[in-house]
C-alpha cells in the first residue's frame, strides 16, 4: 500500500514539466531547460491572442517528461520587463503524460503556471505506475503551494489485492532528509474502503500515515473479515501487518459491537 499511494508523486513530477520557476521548489524541474514541441499538422502562432497552439500528434518534452495530445495550447504574456512568460498550458484530447515514474491519461489537461495547480480531466482517467493505478471518476488535481494531489470522484488506488477507495483522495507531500519530495499522508473523504487479502473495513473518514502503514478510520466503522463483522466509531489498521483495532465513542458511552461465526469443523 505503501507504494500504490506513491504514484501520486507523478501528478508534482507533471506539473514541474509543465511549470517554470515554480516547479523547481519540487526538484523535479528542468529550469531554464526549453519546451520542444512537435506537431504533425504544425505549429500555429495566434498574436492577437497571444497563443501556441501545435495540432495533430502533439508533444512537448522538458525534464524527462513527455506529454502527448491531440492538441497543446501556450498561452503567454508581455511582462512589465518586456519578455514574455507562459502562464497557462493546455494539452486537448488522448492526454498521456509520461515520465520515468509512469504514465497519466485524461482528456484534458491544464496547467495553470499563475496559481501552481495542474488539473486532468475527462475518461478513464488514470495514473498507472508498474502495478500501481490509482483511477478517478471526476478529475485529478495537483495543488504545488499545499503540495498536495487530489483525485476526485470514486477515487481508487489499487495495487495487487490491497486497494483503498472515497470519494475524495487527498495526498500531502514532504521533503525528507536527503531533499526527495514523498508522500507523507493520505485523507480518504467519504464513503472510505479498504480492501486486503485478509479483511475488508469501511468507514466515512480515514487517515492513512505512510511511514508507519497506519490506516485510522472514523465514522461508521466497520470491519469485516470472512462472515465476522465488528463496528465501532473509530479503528486503526494495520496494513502491513494486517492488525485491526476498533475503539468505542469517546462520547455517549457507545460499545464496540462484533458478530463473529464460530467456524464448523469438517467431519
Amino acid at each position: 500500500m505503501k507504494r500504490i499511494l506513491g504514484i501520486l508523486l507523478l501528478l508534482a513530477v507533471y506539473a514541474a514539466a509543465l511549470g517554470g520557476a515554480r516547479a523547481q521548489s519540487l526538484n523535479f524541474g528542468a529550469g531554464d531547460t526549453p519546451i520542444e514541441i512537435f506537431a504533425d499538422n504544425g505549429i500555429e502562432w495566434q498574436q492577437e491572442k497571444l497563443v501556441f497552439v501545435a495540432r495533430g500528434n502533439a508533444r512537448a518534452l522538458r525534464g524527462g517528461v513527455n506529454i502527448n495530445a491531440e492538441e497543446l495550447r501556450a498561452y503567454y504574456r508581455e511582462t512589465d520587463k518586456g519578455e514574455t512568460e507562459i502562464w497557462r498550458m493546455d494539452a486537448v484530447g488522448k492526454v498521456a503524460i509520461k515520465s520515468g515514474e509512469g504514465t497519466a491519461y485524461g482528456s484534458h489537461a491544464v496547467y495553470d503556471v499563475d496559481a501552481g495547480i495542474l488539473t486532468i480531466t475527462g475518461e478513464n482517467l488514470k495514473l498507472v505506475s508498474g502495478s500501481d493505478w490509482l483511477t478517478a471518476r471526476d478529475q485529478l488535481e495537483y495543488w504545488e503551494a499545499k503540495q498536495m494531489a487530489v483525485a476526485r470522484g470514486n477515487a481508487v488506488a489499487r495495487r495487487e489485492k490491497k486497494t483503498l477507495n472515497a470519494d475524495v483522495l487527498a495526498a500531502y507531500f514532504r521533503k525528507d532528509k536527503k531533499g526527495d519530495t514523498k508522500i507523507y499522508r493520505v485523507d480518504a473523504f467519504d464513503n472510505v474502503n479498504i480492501v486486503t487479502a485478509q479483511d475488508r473495513a469501511s468507514s466515512n473518514r480515514g487517515v492513512y500515515n505512510v511511514e508507519s502503514g497506519i490506516a485510522t478510520l472514523t465514522g461508521s466503522v466497520k470491519i469485516i473479515r470472512d462472515k465476522n463483522v465488528l463496528r465501532g466509531c473509530s479503528a486503526e489498521v494495520n496494513l502491513n501487518t494486517g492488525i485491526s483495532r476498533l475503539h468505542s465513542c469517546a462520547q455517549g458511552g457507545t460499545r464496540v459491537k462484533g458478530v463473529i461465526l464460530p467456524t464448523k469443523k469438517k467431519k
